[in-house]
């Protein structure tokens, strides 16, 4: 049941989806697949010489997010184990799942279909982190969940104190961040770039069609051009650790 792969899948509306994936592939420095599932909605964005680990969703209907998917080698074994921790099934298709979490995440389990090879930084930066926005109600048990959900990742406390990280093993090229909101609303996800320049980063994205939401101490709240919410945050795009700081 241990995890071999992770995509971050950004979800789009319909409306927005060729704006939103025209943008992502040209800040990833990747190209899209051909479109899969039942009516075409996904598409992933492949790098030259590596593996896709950025995924989109067309959606019909709400504003779009993000989800993880987790490629493992026991789909139904992983589903079973998620159930036992408070997971629920939304949706069960040939071969993988969609489950919520116990604060109303939704992620999907899939087939590992071997991949191995992470995407490089590009323009110093890389998308490899989706982060979890909680309701303070929800907040403690997600954190249970998400740990027990993925033993031999690295479970830790944030370096602010409504944030924990769960860092996965070697390789696998997409961390989890989950964030205490200050409101109780419903559970919603974003994805994070780590970025060597956080400033460099954001002027290329504005140039993109981009537009910056709000700036913080260390991380900038971005709006792509389909209007999804992403984030710039000040980590080292190698290695996801924060950057150093002086004193």
């Amino acid at each position: 049941m241990n995890v071999r792969w992770t995509y971050a899948f950004l979800d789009r509306p319909a409306s927005g989806a060729d704006r939103a994936r025209g943008f992502w592939t040209a800040v990833t420095g990747t190209r899209p697949s051909g479109p899969s599932g039942d009516s075409g909605e996904f598409v992933t964005l492949r790098a030259d010489g590596a593996d896709a680990c950025v995924g989109m969703q067309r959606i019909v209907a709400g504003p779009g997010g993000a989800h993880l998917d987790f490629s493992v080698d026991d789909v139904s074994g992983f589903v079973a184990n998620a159930l036992r921790l408070g997971a629920e099934t939304v949706g069960e298709h040939e071969g993988w799942a969609v489950l919520r979490s116990p604060a109303g995440q939704l992620f999907c389990v899939v087939p590992w279909h071997g991949e191995s090879v992470r995407p490089p930084v590009v323009h110093g930066s890389r998308l490899d982190q989706v982060c979890l926005d909680l309701p303070p109600s929800g907040y403690d048990a997600e954190v249970a969940f998400w740990t027990e959900l993925l033993p031999g990742w690295d479970a830790a406390a944030g370096s602010l104190p409504e944030f924990h990280v769960i860092r996965p093993p070697a390789g696998l090229p997409v961390r989890v961040l989950l964030q205490r909101l200050t409101e109780e609303r419903p559970a919603s996800a974003h994805p994070d770039l780590a970025c060597a320049d956080v400033d460099a980063t954001r002027a290329r994205h504005e140039e993109l069609g981009a537009v910056c939401v709000a700036v913080f101490g260390h991380w900038t709240v971005m709006r792509d051009p389909a209007g999804g919410t992403y984030c710039l945050t000040d980590r080292d795009p190698e290695t996801g650790a924060p950057a150093r700081r002086p004193d």
